[in-house]
């Protein structure tokens, strides 16, 4: 398991982190954040006690978080309780403090927003649209990616229509695909760009979404046509789809003399102001 560690500010207190390359996983020092969210003079001890509250109330956050070892003030590491996001987010519904109400208000207006999307889809395609203009992708990026979203639904909707399982189904599928047009499973493509927990389209360029777009397509497209009967069958329905949008990248590269895969993010360039085109014509 490969980590990497962190530190993140938070009202001038740090907070100890740890990025898991194999979930794809920040996990936060829970007494940190405790640190932060109360007035305690010791954190430790009341994280403690919380822990025993909460364990005797059967919360099963505290059940599964775990320890790992982190840099500690006298410079060792040393094993203290950690917590993924959605954890600690749990755990701050707990804690009775005047500076955890601001987080409590904040979930509960995330919750009651996304309640609302799942009535109406079309406030969560207009919530994208505002996020995204917010960050400053450019108006051609953002219209290639809405366009990839609703394919994307598609065949994931043709997956479900055969049974498929939300998840490790979905996940291997995703990857066959990725792998089949990029050369890359999600995971090494993410790595390539930089990424962590990041979402890779949001950090495609407008070339490397359009292929992906017609990978995905042609594999909703065959599957229709072939009805695949099993899991296996829609493995190779994956790659056939993916074969498409490969071969469609290696006769663009052959024509332009260029890579069509970038490792390029959001943050690093891509349709920030200006689409990847329009910033290779400033150069």
């Amino acid at each position: 398991m490969t980590q990497h560690n962190a530190i993140k500010l938070f009202e001038a207190k740090k907070v100890r982190t740890i990025w898991n390359d194999e979930e794809e996983k920040w996990y936060f020092s829970i007494v940190d954040v405790v640190a932060v969210l109360t007035d305690s003079v010791d954190a430790t001890a009341y994280w403690r006690k919380l822990k025993q509250r909460l364990k005797a109330e059967g919360n099963e956050t505290v059940t599964n978080c775990h320890g790992l070892k982190m840099l500690a003030a006298d410079g060792k590491m040393r094993l203290t309780d950690v917590a993924d996001t959605q954890q600690i987010l749990r755990l701050i519904q707990s804690i009775p403090s005047p500076k955890a109400e601001p987080f409590k208000q904040w979930m509960a207006q995330v919750a009651t927003e996304r309640l609302n999307q799942i009535q109406d889809p079309e406030l969560s395609i207009n919530q994208a649209l505002m996020d995204y203009k917010r960050l400053g992708y450019s108006d051609n990026w953002i219209n290639q990616r809405l366009k990839s979203i609703e394919i994307r639904k598609d065949l994931t909707d043709e997956w479900k229509r055969h049974g498929l399982q939300e998840g490790g189904q979905f996940a291997t599928l995703t990857d066959i695909i990725y792998q089949t047009w990029s050369d890359m499973t999600a995971k090494e493509y993410k790595q390539f760009k930089g990424l962590k927990k990041e979402n890779l389209r949001d950090n495609m360029t407008n070339k490397e979404l359009v292929l992906n777009m017609l990978a995905e397509l042609s594999t909703k497209e065959i599957s229709e046509s072939k009805n695949p009967k099993n899991f296996r069958e829609h493995m190779n329905v994956a790659e056939a789809g993916g074969e498409i949008a490969r071969n469609a990248r290696m006769e663009l590269e052959a024509k332009t003399g260029k890579t069509v895969i970038s490792p390029l993010n959001a943050k690093t360039g891509i349709a920030l102001n200006s689409s990847p085109e329009e910033e290779e014509t400033k150069e």
